[in-house]
């Protein structure tokens, strides 16, 4: 088995757990009230900003957020600690939550968002910025190319989908996970601290 460093497993095992109670419970007003409600919807709650994060839709959804959480995630807390770990995820999903619901209201769309997504896009900034040399081979497209290339490919096909109307999929919450991730960690470069 490959290491998986505590918080990256403890956030698997419980968006596994919960979307096995979905799975059984669906249409659970409890559940309901854990997703992102646009903020013009009359159901947006404080907590949804949170929540929302640790929900999925489908289990292809889920599959693909979890193997991303594990392949960047397990790296990314070995090398920068549980606590900045924690806060670069915590950040990355508030900030996705916030453009998801900019554009929401902009749009005036009652669409509802769940998924790590916002989480893990800006994992996926956050290991282009410190592995940015290490040649991959992503799945799609599979060409060997840096980890930093693979990251703006990424990121510019989230913009491109977000202004042409890619259905169903939250791009704009993945691009502002990317955000506060590069937030985070130009905070914590910083010459002043």
């Amino acid at each position: 088995m490959p290491f998986i460093p505590p918080v990256t497993k403890a956030l698997m095992l419980f968006c596994v757990g919960l979307f096995c109670l979905t799975f059984l419970m669906p249409g659970e007003p409890f559940f309901i009230a854990m997703w992102l409600w646009p903020l013009n919807s009359g159901r947006f709650e404080i907590w949804q900003p949170i929540t929302y994060a640790f929900l999925h839709g489908d289990f292809l959804h889920l599959f693909f957020n979890m193997l991303g959480l594990w392949m960047f995630g397990a790296e990314l807390e070995t090398v920068l600690g549980r606590t900045r770990y924690g806060v670069l995820l915590l950040a990355s999903a508030l900030t996705g939550a916030a453009a998801q619901l900019v554009f929401t209201l902009v749009t005036n769309s009652m669409s509802t968002t769940v998924g790590a997504s916002g989480a893990l896009f800006g994992l996926l900034l956050a290991y282009g910025l410190q592995f940015g040399e290490r040649v991959i081979m992503p799945l799609f497209p599979p060409i060997p190319m840096k980890v930093k290339y693979f990251v703006a490919i990424f990121g510019g096909l989230e913009l491109i989908l977000g202004f042409t109307g890619g259905r169903g999929i939250a791009h704009f919450a993945h691009l502002g996970g990317m955000l506060g991730a590069w937030l985070i960690i130009n905070h914590w470069r910083s010459p002043r601290r």
